[in-house]
């Protein structure tokens, strides 16, 4: 039988529809970010935004107290250091699988892994380690005790060699909605009061990758995980997934139940945080982004919708960039959130009003203090969409 081919729709509603960005789901919040895998967190507060756009009458004080009751954690996993919301079971299981990539973003990839050459990093770690079971510390305080240590070596260095390379999170009160606090870091044992795990097969993470981001390539999952040589990974796990082609012929896997939803779905409008995991789980990602040559406006890429503040899906796809200012502060204020297109066609009567709509929701909720809301639609400007908006990955 010919593997059945999916149409670029076909694979965005897909997408949605296990991303819970077609029907807002009704999951606690810790299954909700199991089913999620990962959301980005290096902002401490953009997992809320993405959880508010998924999950029915999100709370964001409960998240916060999952986090403060050490049952959810703001730790690093995939990309390097880079900070995602995980429950604290998804974390310690999943950390020693993505150990790899850490090793190889610090080792081979990183001018900080240059420039300690010649040394025992072991040595380094060992010293971290103590550092952090001594108590939590920001990187400020690792950088200053190894670089004494060490006084030859590149303090900065140092002090990522044990970010990279040690499984950490990062301690509350930064992250919990409402508080403010620095980036402590702090072990697993020393947080959780247990180890992180052994197991580095990756077979359960792609599976789950799948389940929750798939049809997908192999080259999308090692985009997602930054692992590589996952094809003999797949391949074993062929009896158990099904297979089809996209319009390019490229080979897609997914798993024998995952959601397949009409390709003329509607797919409301959602604001989505800087990063997202949706915009950024694939290596071809035309089935969130569209085609940035064709569907974008002049001088806009896939990037200028992301560093805008924020995506906002229109029609499943992204169709602008979103921020949220606000006018004084306590409850006097206004706030506005502004939605800046990047698309060629213009913005519809319907579209715009389903989006004002949601817009309103989300200032309610993210500025239920101010005085005041407003939803404003801005050009966007060349300085927007200038030189600071380069590619994460």
């Amino acid at each position: 039988m010919p593997e059945i081919q999916l149409s670029l729709r076909a694979l965005n509603r897909a997408l949605l529809a296990r991303q819970l960005l077609l029907d807002r789901a009704e999951l606690p919040i810790e299954r909700g970010i199991e089913h999620l895998i990962a959301l980005q967190a290096q902002n401490p507060f953009d997992p809320y935004y993405a959880l508010w756009s998924r999950l029915r009458a999100f709370d964001p004080a409960a998240l916060g107290r999952l986090l403060e009751e050490r049952r959810v954690v703001r730790a690093t996993s995939m990309l390097r250091t880079t900070i995602h919301l995980m429950t604290a079971d998804d974390w310690l299981a999943l950390r020693p699988v993505l150990q790899v990539a850490s090793e190889r973003g610090f080792l081979t990839g990183s001018p900080f892994g240059r420039q300690l050459a010649g040394m025992d990093v072991d040595e380094v770690l060992d010293a971290g380690r103590a550092l952090l079971d001594e108590r939590p510390r920001t990187a400020a305080e690792l950088r200053t005790e190894l670089g004494a240590r060490w006084p030859d070596r590149d303090a900065t260095s140092l002090a990522y060699a044990v970010r990279y390379l040690l499984p950490l999170v990062q301690a509350t009160p930064r992250g919990v909605w409402g508080k403010r606090g620095q980036a402590v870091l702090a072990t697993a044992d020393g947080w959780l009061g247990r180890p992180v795990g052994t197991s580095t097969n990756p077979t359960d993470l792609v599976l789950r990758y799948l389940r929750t981001f798939g049809p997908a390539s192999v080259m999308d999952i090692q985009a997602w995980c930054w692992l590589t040589r996952l094809t003999p990974v797949v391949d074993a796990l062929r009896p158990r997934l099904r297979t089809f082609r996209d319009e390019q012929g490229r080979e897609l896997f997914d798993v024998p139940d995952g959601l397949l939803p009409d390709p003329q779905t509607p797919a409301p409008p959602r604001f989505l945080p800087t990063y997202d995991n949706v915009v950024l789980g694939h290596k071809d990602r035309s089935r969130i982004i569209g085609e940035p040559e064709t569907d974008f406006l002049p001088g806009v890429d896939q990037w200028h919708a992301v560093f805008l503040g924020g995506s906002l899906l229109v029609d499943g796809f992204v169709a602008a960039g979103w921020r949220i200012e606000r006018d004084g502060t306590g409850r006097g204020a206004a706030a506005s959130l502004v939605v800046l297109p990047v698309r060629r066609n213009p913005l519809t009567d319907d579209e715009r009003g389903a989006i004002e709509g949601e817009a309103r929701d989300l200032l309610r909720f993210a500025v239920p203090e101010a005085a005041s809301h407003a939803v404003r639609f801005d050009a966007v400007s060349a300085e927007a969409v200038g030189a600071d908006a380069v590619s994460p990955r």
